[in-house]
């Protein structure tokens, strides 16, 4: 009798990071839209929501860097790790969200418009190549199966 079925071996295999790779995205999508609401109404708690928004995607994007380096000596992910690609494409948008986060320590309108509207807008459209790019890896993946 094996140990591991098929199914535990495909759980086995799969890569940790992808459980942490969706909040960035997430936390960052949803700083566009909070820079969004403060540029359109001026009222300070959307400032401060993008700041705590920035930070959560960092944290979970740090993390998912930390988790990708495990799942790199792990054998059985290499056919479900991102692409060289959509791997450096993460790591520019956690750079835009640092700098972003920066820009957002500030006081005020000037903290927000326009410098850090345009961060979050540039991060949001990365965010959106990145998915592209991983999710044509993943489909040919799946018509291979």
């Amino acid at each position: 009798m094996a140990i591991f079925s098929a199914r535990s071996r495909d759980a086995a295999a799969y890569p940790i990071q992808s459980l942490f790779i969706p909040f960035p995205f997430v936390c960052f999508t949803l700083a566009l839209a909070t820079d969004i609401a403060f540029w359109q109404s001026g009222n300070l708690l959307w400032q401060d929501f993008s700041a705590w928004l920035l930070f959560a995607g960092l944290v979970f994007g740090g993390l998912a860097i930390l988790v990708g380096v495990f799942d790199l000596l792990r054998p059985r992910t290499q056919p479900l790790r991102p692409t060289f690609l959509s791997t450096l494409l993460y790591l520019l948008i956690l750079v835009l969200a640092v700098a972003n986060s920066l820009v957002h320590a500030g006081d005020g309108w000037t903290a927000v418009v326009p410098f850090g509207l345009g961060l979050s807008a540039v991060t949001f459209v990365l965010c959106l190549v990145t998915a592209a790019v991983s999710a044509r890896k993943y489909a040919r993946l799946a018509w291979r199966v």
